[in-house]
């Protein structure tokens, strides 16, 4: 088997498990309050929504549940398409949606990922602490490379340190550049930044998401090796 092939195989795993994202966003309280409500609201909504999902639904019922969300989506970025807020959380709707339906479909629906996040970068790349960048980061080393794809560990690389650089306390940007680190047999530098990422301030209204992600950089730091 090539490693385009096992890259393939293992994107499931690896993106359903690593975004969120995604996510790997978050909206601090002021910028909730400094926010337009009409974009604050259904943001709020979607955040909601897609951490009940990842880490209250069953596998099998993840994929249609996403897809659903993805439509709601697209429905808002259509409705405000300059906020970049919105575009972020599009993208990582559509990264876990292809994490929970595997297959070549997956290949479609993470590139659709990478170009909202790109055009969120676009709009502002500072927007909920520059989590498109962590997400677009995510994306590039969890996809399996060229001809499949659009994998690329040095642009994985460069996009999580801006986003560690943007929010170096962050629960959801030590969690990637944490993982993103094990992937590359960094281990030691990995443990580091997953046991910063444990100290992480809670997020005002993702207790659920907030949660889930613990879960998964303790389960991620019981991996690493010694």
């Amino acid at each position: 088997m090539t490693r385009h092939d096992n890259k393939l195989l293992t994107m499931r795993r690896r993106l359903s498990a690593a975004l969120l994202a995604t996510t790997l966003a978050w909206l601090p309280a002021t910028g909730l309050l400094a926010m337009e409500a009409e974009i604050a609201e259904p943001l709020a909504r979607l955040q909601q929504r897609w951490a009940e999902i990842r880490y209250e639904l069953p596998d099998k019922e993840q994929a249609n549940a996403y897809a659903a969300l993805a439509t709601e989506a697209d429905r808002l970025v259509k409705t405000h398409p300059d906020a970049a807020e919105l575009h972020v959380w599009a993208g990582i709707v559509r990264s876990t949606q292809a994490g929970a339906s595997g297959g070549l479909g997956a290949l479609k629906l993470v590139k659709q990922a990478r170009d909202e996040l790109e055009t969120a970068l676009a709009l502002d790349p500072l927007a909920l602490d520059g989590s498109a960048y962590t997400s677009l980061g995510a994306l590039y080393y969890q996809v399996p490379s060229w001809p499949l794809a659009f994998g690329d560990d040095d642009k994985a690389e460069w996009h999580l340190q801006r986003a560690l650089s943007i929010n170096p306390d962050g629960l959801d940007s030590l969690y990637f550049w944490g993982d993103y680190l094990h992937e590359q047999g960094r281990d030691a530098e990995a443990r580091r930044a997953l046991e910063k990422a444990l100290r992480a301030p809670s997020r005002p209204g993702r207790e659920l998401a907030d949660a889930g992600r613990r879960e998964e950089v303790r389960r991620l730091l019981a991996q690493l090796k010694e």
